[in-house]
C-alpha cells in the first residue's frame, strides 16, 4: 500500500532486514501493519482527511488502547475529529469495513445478504495454517513433533485431514519445515487438491501451478507416483516451485513455462486430470492480503473475467476424455465462479458438471474458495 509492493512481502522484507525482532516483536509489527491497512478508509474517516501513514498509524493505536511513546501520540484537534465521526462511520458499512464505494456495490449486487456477513468475517485476522506432508510423516506425529519444540498447535476437524492450526510464528527457520515435513497452506485451501480426484500413476496438469502449493498438495495424494505436470507463465515461479519439491521430497513434477498458445495446444487430450486453479480477484482472501481492497478496480474485475473464460475454454482441451478437470478460484463472487462454469458448459457440449461448491470464508473462519469438478465426455 505505501511501497507499492503487497503488505505480506513487505512485511517479509523488514523482517528479513530486522533479524533481530523476536516473535512477539515480529507478532506486534504484523499485527499492526495488517490493522492499519484492513481499516484504513475508517481511520481516515475518524481523522476527517486523506491523511498520511503517520497520522493513520497514531489513530490506530488510539483506537487500540495502546501504551506508545510521547512522539506517536494524536494532536489534540485529531481526539476531536475522531470522537465526533465514530458513531458515523461505525454505522455506514462501506466506511466501518474500510472498503471502496465500487466493491462495496459489487458485493451488494452479487452477494446481497449474505455480503454484509462475508465482509465482516473477511476483515477478521487470517489463521495460521500449516499442511502436513504425507510423504514424510502423518499429522498427528507432526503435530507431537512440534509441541516437543514448544509450538502448540489445534486440529481444525475431520474436514481437514491435513492440516494443522499454529500461532503465528517465525515458522520457516523451523528444521520440520526446512525437512519438508509441512507446507504453510491455508485450511480450505487443502479442500481443493482432494476435490480433483487424483490417483497414483495418474498424468496430472496443474495448469496454473504459481509456486505449487497445491501442486505438492497433489503430488502427496498422488503417493509421488506418475506424472504431475505443473505450468505457469511465469518462470521464476516454477523455479520456486522446483526448489519446494525438492524439500518436500517429491520426485513426479515436471514444470514447463507456458510461453504461447502452442504450448497448450500440444498438450491435447494428454491428461487424466485438469487443475486450473485460474487468475481472480482474489475477493477469498482478504483477511490474508488486505491491500488487495485498494490495489482492485472495476476494470481489473472486467479483464480477469475475460482472462478465466479463455483460460476455462482453451486449457480444457488438454484433458483426455473421461477426465476430469477442476476449476477454483479465491474468489468468493459468482461471477467469476457459478456463472464463469455456466458458460463455458453451455458453450462445450463435451463437458459436463459432476460437482461444485462454494467454500464460504465466514463459515469456518478461513479463506474463501469456489470449485468446479468437470467432467470431459467419451466422445
Amino acid at each position: 500500500m505505501i511501497s507499492g509492493m503487497y503488505a505480506d512481502k513487505a512485511v517479509e522484507k523488514a523482517f528479513k532486514s530486522n533479524k533481530q525482532l523476536g516473535a512477539r516483536d515480529r507478532a506486534f509489527v504484523a499485527e499492526s501493519v495488517y490493522g492499519i491497512i484492513r481499516f484504513k478508509r475508517f481511520y481516515t474517516f475518524l481523522l476527517g482527511q486523506d491523511t498520511d501513514i503517520d497520522l493513520l498509524v497514531r489513530c490506530y493505536f488510539y483506537l487500540k488502547n495502546k501504551s506508545v511513546p510521547d512522539w506517536l501520540t494524536l494532536d489534540p484537534k485529531y481526539l476531536e475529529s475522531i470522537d465526533k465521526n465514530l458513531e458515523e462511520g461505525g454505522s455506514v458499512r462501506k466506511i466501518k469495513e474500510s472498503i471502496p464505494d465500487w466493491m462495496d456495490d459489487l458485493g451488494i449486487q452479487e452477494l446481497e445478504k449474505h455480503w454484509d456477513s462475508l465482509l465482516h468475517s473477511l476483515n477478521q485476522p487470517a489463521a495460521f495454517v500449516i499442511r502436513s506432508n504425507s510423504l514424510k510423516t502423518e499429522k498427528d506425529r507432526l503435530a507431537k513433533l512440534l509441541e516437543n519444540q514448544g509450538i502448540l498447535s489445534q486440529d481444525p476437524g475431520p474436514n481437514y485431514p491435513s492440516a494443522l492450526v499454529l500461532s503465528r510464528q517465525n515458522i520457516f527457520q523451523n528444521d520440520l519445515f526446512k525437512s519438508g515435513f509441512f507446507e504453510v497452506q491455508d485450511a480450505n485451501s487443502q479442500l481443493i487438491a482432494p476435490f480433483l480426484d487424483v490417483q497414483a500413476g495418474m498424468r496430472v496438469i496443474d495448469a496454473c501451478a504459481g509456486a505449487g502449493g497445491k501442486s505438492l498438495h497433489l503430488a502427496a495424494l498422488m503417493k509421488n507416483k506418475g506424472t504431475l505436470l505443473c505450468l505457469d507463465k511465469e518462470a521464476y515461479k516454477l523455479n520456486e516451485l522446483r526448489n519446494r519439491s525438492s524439500r518436500a521430497g517429491v520426485s513426479i513434477i515436471e514444470t514447463r513455462p507456458i510461453e504461447s498458445t502452442k504450448t497448450i495446444k500440444r498438450l491435447h487430450r494428454s491428461c487424466d486430470r485438469l487443475l486450473l486453479d485460474v487468475p481472480c480477484s482474489g475477493l477469498g482472501v482478504l483477511r490474508r492480503n488486505p491491500d488487495a481492497k485498494w490495489k482492485l478496480s472495476p476494470s481489473f474485475i472486467s479483464e480477469i473475467h475475460t482472462i478465466q473464460a479463455q483460460i476455462l475454454s482453451q486449457y480444457s482441451e488438454m484433458l483426455k476424455p473421461g477426465g476430469k478437470l477442476v476449476y477454483a478460484t479465491c474468489s468468493i463472487l459468482p461471477s467469476e465462479n457459478q456463472k464463469q462454469v455456466s458458460s463455458f458448459l453451455e458453450a462445450s457440449k463435451n463437458f459436463e458438471l459432476e460437482e461444485e461448491s462454494t467454500i464460504w470464508p465466514d463459515q469456518k473462519g478461513f479463506d474463501g474458495f469456489y470449485m468446479a469438478r468437470l467432467t470431459r465426455k467419451n466422445n
